[in-house]
């Protein structure tokens, strides 16, 4: 037979692996646990009548252990999920807790209330936007530091020694007696002949290069011969065979037109 009583004081005094003692006081871990206080009315392990809420993938359950049930350990705890509604999962509590003692119903209830509070707050956080600060260890910035110097080095060590024996090999340093690689050989090749193939190019753009330049200088000289313009048929003479003499030679604005008067 199960007495709540020798339980309590062989927990409280003896040893309990779920009681945790803190400067402010002694608290229990027991995820059952009611209110998380370690005393005589909160333990679930010394109390046949018990009942509390748990939360489980974000839904919460009244749990409810009762003595008729204490031979059997794997059906020991009854649980009722409650609705996402306050309200209406206090009168769920109300409605299977109507014969248990009201402090324990009045603790049931208050934490509810703290866990509704609860998931309220972590909904507003989720929703706000923070900063997340990342740490990178001071050994693998050193190291990459390192890396890029000793990349950088390399890659200006190897140009220079490719262009110098470029240039050797170009002036015939050598001679004969080398031994340069087919796919260097064929890369400068390549090189080579764009850049022929690019000076012909800009070679054929200058010559068909068309300019515009002014007109002839000499265009005053169309204002002196503006005073002809007023000479009429009467200025001149007409002799027998039809023939005007004295004509004079009027040259218009436009050059492209003569007309003798």
């Amino acid at each position: 037979m199960q007495n709540d009583e020798v339980i309590w004081q062989i927990l409280r005094h003896k040893h309990c692996s779920f009681m945790s003692k803190l400067e402010t006081g002694i608290f229990c871990r027991n995820p059952y646990n009611v209110t998380g206080i370690c005393n005589r009315s909160s333990c679930p392990l010394a109390n046949s009548r018990y009942a509390t809420i748990r939360d489980i993938d974000g839904v919460f359950y009244l749990f409810m252990k009762t003595i008729e049930r204490a031979h059997r350990p794997k059906e020991l705890w009854e649980r009722v999920k409650l609705p996402r509604n306050y309200e209406k999962a206090l009168e769920t509590i109300d409605k299977h807790l109507i014969y248990w003692p009201k402090l324990l119903v009045h603790k049931t209830k208050q934490r509810l209330t703290k866990m509704t509070q609860m998931r309220m707050r972590m909904r507003k956080l989720a929703l706000k936007t923070r900063e997340k600060i990342v740490t990178t260890p001071r050994k693998e910035k050193k190291r990459e530091a390192r890396r890029e110097e000793k990349a950088e080095k390399a890659a200006v060590l190897e140009k220079s020694i490719e262009n110098e024996l470029l240039e050797r090999l170009k002036k015939g340093v050598y001679g004969d007696i080398y031994n340069y690689p087919v796919k260097e050989f064929n890369k400068v090749l390549d090189m080579e002949q764009q850049e022929a193939a690019s000076e012909d190019e800009l070679e054929e753009e200058e010559e068909a290069v068309v300019e515009y330049v002014e007109g002839y200088d000499d265009l005053e000289e169309e204002d002196d011969m503006e005073d002809f313009v007023g000479l009429t048929m009467k200025d001149t003479d007409q002799n027998d065979d039809g023939m005007f003499e004295n004509a004079i030679l009027i040259v218009p604005l436009s050059l492209n037109s003569v007309q003798y008067l």
